[in-house]
């Protein structure tokens, strides 16, 4: 099925990130968009806003009529639907055109210029970066990410033809689906280990994923990462590296070292040195695409973000509110880095929901380590998403492992009061759970 051939879209698991990117992708181009989730949220009640019809019970009676042909309509589904969905199984049975998210990225991304930025840590925030660089540059780009990016209130970016930008996804080994011209690849620390089994078969697809790039020396690799690329980082052996940091008015001001020349006094706006790292990224990827550099430098100092990472809630005198997606014990170290830098005077209170059994298992030392790096740390029960619980894997289990000065376990009912009567100055969310749905009400309890 071509893309022009598609009438309309029936999307199950609608409101998953990536998945509502292609949403609006294709209700952009002007098909009968609709589907199922199983809650709502905040990003289900935006695509009904932007016309998107969804329903919230697994029911076929629900499905409207325009979606039941299967010569002109597309299904696409989530790795994450289990396989005795009603929803699925009807169009199965009938002998629908069936992708999964990742597949349909390829179809999309096929006949353009795809860069694919792939990582275990950073890819949302770098694709986001490149999207924008590329968008404010005047590239006919369309960017699909994994977050929705603050300068455009939504999670696509751009609108163009010729130039994709994708998130290169591990899970499920979705990323093998896509035939990109440039890659990066942020991070290779181990992570989906219920999918992959070990560390050394995640480094294996991430090998693959390498291989897949169709054009020589157009594999951007940061200096951690231990495949060979365009080497791009903070040391002197990096292709592309960034000297002379000063932080000054809450902002980064730096040189970027070019294999050609040097850039100097760039700013760029998001705490961390994980984030200094993810904007060299985009920023090496978009000057090898010959994009002007006096351009690049005002996107990156234009860029305001991506919703839930790193992003302010509140910020005064009286009280800095963070909230961000960190669930792994490497990203909460790095934001834990970030904070400490730039408030490193103030009392910091940090809120973590672990998120799925499975990864809160294999890594509960890490978690415990990272953990620690707060003094003052409260822990909310494991968010579930697909997982059944395991035995003897619990937050209380988790809290027994860290060492910070003030610990406790709260329920999500109790979490604003105690927040309340902290009397911290710097106040941060941290998890990939339904935590992110709690932070509208948070931000609004404590401007109350």
């Amino acid at each position: 099925m071509l893309v022009e051939e598609i009438k309309s879209v029936y999307f199950i698991g609608i409101g998953g990130i990536g998945m509502s990117a292609l949403a609006r992708y294709f209700k952009f181009l002007g098909k009968n968009v609709g589907g199922y989730d199983k809650t709502p949220t905040q990003l289900t009640r935006e695509l009904e806003t932007a016309g998107i019809n969804i329903h919230y019970e697994d029911n076929v009676d629900l499905i409207n009529s325009e979606y039941l042909n299967a010569s002109n309509t597309l299904v696409v589904i989530t790795p994450a639907i289990p396989s005795d969905h009603s929803e699925w199984g009807y169009f199965k049975k009938h002998s629908f055109q069936i992708k999964k998210r990742a597949e349909v990225l390829g179809i999309i991304t096929k006949d353009t210029y795809c860069f694919a930025v792939a990582g275990t840590h950073g890819k949302t925030t770098t694709t986001s970066i490149l999207g924008h660089l590329l968008f404010q540059a005047g590239i006919d780009v369309t960017a699909f990410v994994g977050g929705v990016v603050e300068n455009y209130q939504t999670n696509l970016i751009g609108s163009g033809t010729s130039v994709t930008v994708v998130e290169a996804d591990e899970f499920d080994r979705s990323f093998l689906k896509l035939n990109p011209n440039v890659a990066c690849i942020t991070s290779t620390e181990a992570d989906h280990l219920d999918i992959f089994g070990t560390a050394e078969e995640m480094l294996v697809s991430f090998n693959d994923f390498a291989n897949k790039v169709e054009e020589e020396n157009k594999l951007f690799v940061t200096e951690n990462v231990a495949i060979e690329g365009i080497k791009i980082g903070f040391h002197k052996d990096c292709s592309y590296r960034i000297d002379n940091i000063v932080i000054k008015d809450g902002w980064y001001i730096f040189d970027i070292i070019t294999p050609i020349e040097i850039i100097r006094d760039v700013k760029f706006g998001l705490p961390g040195h994980h984030n200094l790292s993810n904007a060299l990224v985009a920023f090496a990827m978009a000057y090898d695409y010959s994009v002007d550099k006096e351009k690049l430098v005002e996107g990156l100092a234009s860029f305001k973000g991506v919703r839930r990472r790193f992003s302010y809630q509140i910020r005064n005198e009286e009280l800095i509110y963070i909230d961000d997606y960190a669930h792994h014990p490497t990203e909460i170290k790095a934001v834990s880095q970030a904070v400490h830098e730039m408030y490193s005077d103030k009392n910091i209170l940090a809120i973590f929901q672990p998120h799925l059994y499975s990864r809160t298992r294999d890594f509960m030392i890490e978690f415990g380590e990272a953990l620690s790096t707060f003094d003052n740390i409260v822990l909310l029960d494991i968010y579930p998403a697909r997982e059944l619980p395991i035995e003897g894997i619990t937050s209380t289990k988790l809290l027994e492992l860290i060492t910070s000065k003030n610990k406790t376990l709260v329920t999500k009912d109790e979490l604003l009061d105690f927040i309340k009567n902290s009397k911290a100055d710097v106040v941060m969310t941290i998890g990939a759970g339904d935590i992110g749905e709690m932070v509208k009400g948070i931000k609004e309890g404590l401007k109350a």
